[in-house]
């Protein structure tokens, strides 16, 4: 299949009924959780009555996450994704954190089908990286977002001000300042890049150029256009204008700085994004103040969570959709 009809058959949901116990539809739905840079770093292992989220260290980016925080975070993203998939045919989930393999143990049991808002909004949910209109958001709006980011264990910080936009863009750019210095960290983004269709069809992962706003183009020419612009100082323009349009900079953290926290904080994002979704919101990344780690305790007590751990810096508003990064098939995660 081409690019656009590959999308077509990723982001949708089932197209007849599921069987409670087709466990490889609740790990497609799984899939369709975000990871950094599009890595998927998950594999799935199922039993009669339960499924194995652990995690896939063959896909690790260790310049931008030497600490596997990301990766360990998108297993939650995906477990919630799964929970929520099993909730509407009709199956609870229970997840425990396994200790001895590093990843999450999910068990079911029988129950009431609920297509809640959230799962609906699973197929809808993309990390939109494009101008917001800056639309402020209603009280209830953000009472929303805030009971979605909470999880056990995870709180979140809805900052709305410009001045707290202001402190948020100049993380960011200190961020980006460090990250681009990194010869290690460019290079690792350059080789998760997909810069037109067929590339992104043939890997199935990845973050395919257009989502980012580029034009779909061959590899080599792509690679001499991102080296004629990659550069910090047109990246720290670019997220200046994306902050101070977004309606709302959430920033989710923990208590705890652990990876049964650090799946929790996974969780907690994916219910985060899939709310603002149901509402018709959209969210991408800024995470350029949790990963650069001589940064992230100064910026946790700049914005008032001294001692805790910041996971995930999320902007928050009205924006367009944006074209989409693709999915491995079920079959290549599935062991």
């Amino acid at each position: 299949m081409n690019y656009s009809d590959t999308v077509r058959e990723t982001w949708r949901h089932s197209q007849a009924g599921v069987d409670p116990r087709d466990f490889r539809e609740l790990v497609r739905y799984a899939t369709l959780a975000a990871s950094s840079h599009n890595t998927q770093p998950w594999i799935f292992e199922l039993e009669s009555d339960r499924i194995r989220i652990l995690p896939d260290h063959s896909r690790r980016c260790p310049a931008v996450d030497p600490d596997d925080h990301h990766l360990y975070a998108s297993l939650g993203c995906a477990a919630e994704n799964l929970l929520l998939a099993a909730q509407a045919v009709g199956l609870k989930g229970g997840c425990q954190f396994d200790a001895m393999r590093s990843g999450l143990v999910i068990e079911f049991e029988e129950a009431e089908p609920l297509r809640s808002p959230l799962f609906e909004a699973i197929p809808q949910r993309q990390c939109s990286r494009s101008v917001f209109d800056g639309a402020p958001l209603s009280a209830g709006q953000l009472e929303q977002l805030q009971a979605a980011g909470r999880g056990e264990g995870v709180s979140v910080l809805l900052m709305i001000l410009e001045d707290q936009k202001d402190l948020v863009a100049d993380y960011v750019a200190r961020g980006n300042d460090a990250q681009f210095a990194d010869p290690a960290w460019a290079s690792e983004l350059k080789s998760w890049v997909r810069f037109n269709g067929k590339e992104a069809v043939r890997s199935g992962d990845g973050l395919y150029g257009p989502v980012m706003g580029n034009p779909a183009v061959p590899r080599w020419l792509g690679q001499l256009a991102m080296e004629a612009a990659f550069s910090a100082k047109k990246q720290n323009r670019k997220d200046r204008r994306h902050i101070h349009s977004s309606s709302a900079i959430a920033v989710l953290y923990s208590e705890v700085d652990d990876i049964p926290h650090w799946i929790e904080a996974g969780r907690c994002y994916q219910r985060l994004a899939l709310q603002a979704t149901a509402l018709g919101l959209c969210t991408a990344f800024i995470n350029q103040p949790v990963e650069v780690a001589a940064l992230r305790p100064e910026f946790a007590r700049a914005i008032g969570i001294e001692g805790r751990r910041p996971h995930f810096v999320v902007r928050i508003g009205h924006g367009p959709q944006m074209p989409r990064s693709l999915r491995r098939p079920v079959e290549d995660v599935i062991r």
